[in-house]
């Protein structure tokens, strides 16, 4: 494994960066999280037992941060980096399964540049689209718990109070996501109802914004998560999912590509 591993980055390193600091400077720190013991463990025994398919690899190994522009309008938030995909590349929703299923659906709509998504120097651009987790690092059984979740709460809190200037929109994939976002968005500026809002596919709800300026309301959607599950299941198709995007990127300002109809 490479990169900034040794240092002992926290989440009290979260708390610190503040005024003046980036996407990029958040970006760095998360990779270098070490909080949560269970998680640390695993990602590095899977990146040094490997799986056989990836046997010349050098997996990555840390937390995966976010991916996407850092004046993005539109943000997709997922659960976990997946043992072998994201913990394997570094990047969001890369080389594995449900990568595959989001990243064509992003590109049918015009929101990526490619429909693939294999390694984090394959050249892939999103357009006005930003990826995250509310966990960073790859859990056992693709199960952070919720202390885990918790845990690593303030550094999606700090991306969305970094990216209050642009964003619009945000599609939460899955309950487990949904449930992280909303205490997160609240935090970071929004006033999310009380009862929260609960999880359904589809469900869309505007959120005002209880700090000042420069954030705007904030229109968030629910989607079944592109897990194996739901996907080989039928319970998300991908006409369901590229409907979900393409009325979050409208609501996000951002321009679409009519939906030809080729999958279902």
């Amino acid at each position: 494994m490479e990169g900034t591993e040794g240092r002992d980055s926290s989440l009290a390193e979260g708390g610190r960066l503040a005024e003046g600091s980036s996407l990029s400077d958040l970006d760095e720190h998360i990779t270098g999280c070490r909080a949560c013991p269970r998680l640390v463990e695993w990602r590095e025994e899977v990146a040094r037992t490997k799986r056989a398919a990836f046997a010349d690899w050098t997996y990555w190994g840390r937390p995966v941060p976010g991916f996407g522009p850092v004046d993005a309008s539109l943000l997709v938030v997922g659960l976990a980096p997946a043992a072998h995909g994201a913990n394997r590349t570094g990047r969001m929703f890369t080389g594995d399964r449900s990568g595959d299923v989001l990243y064509a659906a992003l590109h049918d709509v015009g929101l990526a540049s490619r429909a693939t998504a294999v390694s984090a120097d394959d050249g892939l651009e999103l357009y006005g689209v930003r990826i995250t987790s509310p966990v960073h690092c790859a859990p056992p059984a693709n199960k952070p718990t919720p202390e885990e979740r918790d845990t690593c709460r303030p550094w999606l809190v700090r991306e969305l109070e970094l990216l209050r200037p642009t964003l619009r929109a945000v599609v939460v994939l899955g309950a487990f996501g949904w449930q992280a976002a909303l205490p997160a968005l609240a935090e970071a500026g929004w006033a999310v109802p009380r009862p929260r809002p609960a999880f359904a596919h589809g469900v869309r709800v505007t959120l005002r914004p209880s700090a000042g300026p420069p954030a705007k309301s904030l229109d968030v959607l629910g989607c079944f998560h592109v897990s194996q599950r739901n996907t080989f299941t039928g319970r998300l198709t991908p006409a369901m999912l590229r409907d979900v995007l393409r009325t979050a990127a409208e609501a996000a300002g951002l321009p679409t590509l009519p939906d030809a109809g080729q999958y279902a």
